[in-house]
């Protein structure tokens, strides 16, 4: 593999934990009743899965055999980034009538 190749792989690897580590610290300033409130998993599950998934993104790469679980990681903090954070910051903001 040419050697710019794998610049622009360690590149994209090192720009997903910055948002893995904005989706953990996120999932965890919210209020655990919101979780509820949402109809999603509580907070310690989510926490759990965005530190699990920023742990994959810090330990795996995409050149290596653990992409599956660099790609596993980055679903699943962009799961709580495009799902569950915009309704969590809906639910508690209230109603703005």
């Amino acid at each position: 593999m040419p050697a710019e190749a794998l610049t622009i792989l360690v590149i994209i690897k090192w720009c997903g934990v910055p948002v893995g580590v904005y989706a953990f610290i996120h999932a965890l300033l919210q209020r655990p009743d919101a979780y509820t409130a949402i109809d999603r998993m509580t907070k310690p599950a989510w926490l759990g899965i965005t530190a699990g998934g920023t742990i994959a993104l810090v330990l795996f790469g995409l050149a290596g055999i653990g992409w599956m679980f660099w790609i596993a990681g980055l679903v699943a903090t962009l799961v709580y980034i495009v799902d569950v954070r915009p309704r969590l910051i809906e639910v508690q903001r209230g109603n703005r009538w």
